[in-house]
């Protein structure tokens, strides 16, 4: 092959040859329909803006002061009750309308968000509360709700024993709207004093380390948790233990300071090395550290129950029992 053909150069076309074109230039015409369009947008977004700030200003002056209201909106009874609650909230519209306690016929106007507002927060189940008026009938009521973490069966001044709810931050509270099967789940809480403060319950002190001990047994070992059926906090404040009776008898012992996954995994582990175990199980102690210490029911006494779950069958164990009288009210275990 020939230098000459190797280094020949290309040959050019049409297409390498620069053909600057000028753009086209809008005509008049079009520039004026282009501006006329923006403008109509332009206008319609301020609209909306004046119109949106406008309510709001109106709305804010009512609220700020709502005397002036037309008269005829100020004589409208408030009609729709709106409540606002937490996802796992329970509480309904009918426990509000009771809550609230309106007389009939009451207006917007004649309510004392405040007072209301206190009235709410007297049921310790809600943590939070706020009212709004919404003219001209309508009341929107914002709640944040407690959690139940364990229960408590009192006995009040009239003889009447009920079942109360017991919350994280030591809260104490009837209970509405919960499932019975969810609430018959929870552990009954014992080894403290329940008194009122102000006509209601006073926070109990130390549930939120137990609700912490109850929180990871029921997410790290949920088979334990379902067998669990008293946690005391007689020894908290002292030793700094949490006890807590199974529905067989056997006393686990926890330590507060201690992570309670680690100890529930030894508990799990222990539970299992003695599930073939010939005498029952009585206390388990996981506050010691790397050291658990197992009792055992002493054989005469195992043997004496054993003939007697025989010859009668065996009844749940009752809870335990809680007066808001101590001086007045026997605090013996009742048969149930």
């Amino acid at each position: 092959m020939s230098q000459s053909l190797v280094h020949a150069p290309q040959a050019r076309s049409w297409r390498d040859i620069p053909q600057p074109v000028k753009p086209r230039v809008m005509s008049r015409g079009g520039r004026w329909r282009l501006a006329a369009s923006l403008a109509r947008v332009l206008a319609f977004v301020a609209v909306v803006i004046v119109v949106a700030w406008g309510a709001w200003e109106v709305i804010a002056a009512l609220r700020a002061n709502p005397s002036n209201m037309p008269a005829a909106a100020r004589t409208v009874p408030v009609k729709n009750f709106v409540l606002k609650t937490n996802a796992d909230g329970v509480l309904d519209a009918a426990w509000l309308r009771s809550a609230l306690g309106l007389p009939k016929g009451a207006t917007l106007m004649e309510l004392d968000l405040q007072q209301l507002r206190a009235r709410l927060l007297a049921d310790g189940q809600v943590s939070v509360a706020s009212l709004t008026r919404n003219f001209p009938d309508t009341l929107e009521v914002r709640i944040a709700e407690r959690a139940p973490v364990a229960r408590l069966q009192a006995q009040f001044g009239d003889g009447a024993e009920r079942t109360l709810l017991v919350a994280r931050d030591g809260a104490v509270f009837p209970g509405h709207g919960y499932d019975t099967a969810r609430i018959e789940t929870l552990p009954w809480l014992a080894g403290f004093k329940l008194a009122r403060a102000g006509g209601r319950f006073a926070p109990i002190e130390g549930v939120n380390v137990a609700a912490d001990l109850l929180a990871h047994a029921q997410l790290d070992t949920p088979h334990l948790y379902a067998a669990w059926q008293v946690v005391s906090l007689a020894r908290l404040a002292s030793d700094r233990e949490i006890e807590v009776q199974t529905k067989t008898g056997t006393t686990v012992v926890f330590g507060a300071e201690g992570d309670f996954a680690v100890q529930l995994a030894k508990l799990d582990f222990q539970l299992e090395l003695l599930a073939k175990a010939t005498a029952p199980v009585a206390k388990i102690n996981l506050a010691l550290g790397r050291e658990v210490p197992v009792s055992f029911v002493a054989p005469l006494a195992a043997a004496s129950n054993t003939t007697a779950s025989a010859a009668k069958p065996a009844k749940t164990a009752p809870a335990p029992f809680i007066s808001l009288f101590p001086n007045s009210q026997s605090q013996t275990k009742r048969e149930l």
